[in-house]
């Protein structure tokens, strides 16, 4: 198993789906951490949760990743806290517009919609990428979450698939910019995976995509299988791994 221990890390989105078992999977494998999210509720419940625990030091921060600001004082009372940031899973995300929208055709999708994933997938990730980097040391590892719908065109899903391929470019990029410095950076691309995310994009997708979501191992993956490929990618067992994508997706893209 691979482990962390010792190790602090700061984990988006922490409050639901991949983000919650990315915590919680680390935690059980000893590290520090320091969790953000916009959905008090959720964060409150994952801190109470690994506090339970008992032997890991945790803290939640109410964070808006769409605003600079507010990641940059989140990573900054972080390394006072902990002393220092040892590895990084930046996993929120949205799917949808403000008012609930997923699925549009590039010529029905309208600025608020376009903007406002944009805002939190990629400018957003590039804010807590560009945070951590400031404040990391050699060894330290950052895993960004981008999806399947980074590698391929989705149809009526320009916004997502158009931030999470932003993803799989900043991430490569990263790696080599930071390589000298004994900094890793990686990527996950989750496929179909059990969350409430999914849940919302289930309803209403376009025929033809769920024709090419066919999985070869037959069932959805679950968060934990996220998580896990995740703290491998944080872990030193993957300590020559940089600028990769781990496609968690059961098949899918196979």
């Amino acid at each position: 198993m691979a482990q962390l221990q010792d190790k602090v890390i700061a984990i988006t989105g922490a409050g639901s789906g991949i983000g919650r078992a990315t915590a919680l999977t680390a935690a059980a494998r000893g590290a520090s951490l320091a969790l953000c999210d916009v959905n008090c509720k959720g964060l409150d419940q994952v801190v109470e949760e690994i506090r339970a625990l008992g032997g890991v030091d945790v803290v939640g921060t109410v964070v808006n990743v769409a605003d600079s600001n507010s990641v940059d004082a989140w990573i900054s009372a972080t390394v006072q806290h902990f002393g220092r940031l040892d590895g990084a899973a930046n996993v929120a995300g949205v799917e949808s517009s403000p008012d609930g929208t997923v699925y549009a055709p590039i010529v029905d999708t309208t600025n608020e919609h376009w903007n406002h994933i944009l805002g939190i997938n990629l400018t957003g990730l590039f804010y807590c990428l560009r945070a951590e980097l400031r404040v990391m040391d050699q060894g330290a590892s950052i895993v960004n979450v981008s999806s399947v719908g980074g590698l391929a065109g989705r149809e009526s899903f320009g916004a997502y698939s158009a931030s999470k391929h932003g993803v799989v470019g900043i991430t490569k990029t990263a790696a080599r910019e930071v390589g000298v410095n004994g900094i890793r950076v990686n990527a996950i691309c989750p496929g179909i995976t059990q969350t409430p995310m999914m849940d919302r994009l289930s309803d209403g997708a376009p025929a033809s995509m769920v024709a090419s979501m066919y999985i070869p191992l037959q069932d959805r993956g679950t968060p934990v299988h996220m998580a896990k490929t995740i703290c491998f990618a944080l872990s030193d067992d993957a300590a020559y791994t940089t600028g990769a994508l781990f496609t968690v997706d059961g098949g899918i893209m196979s």
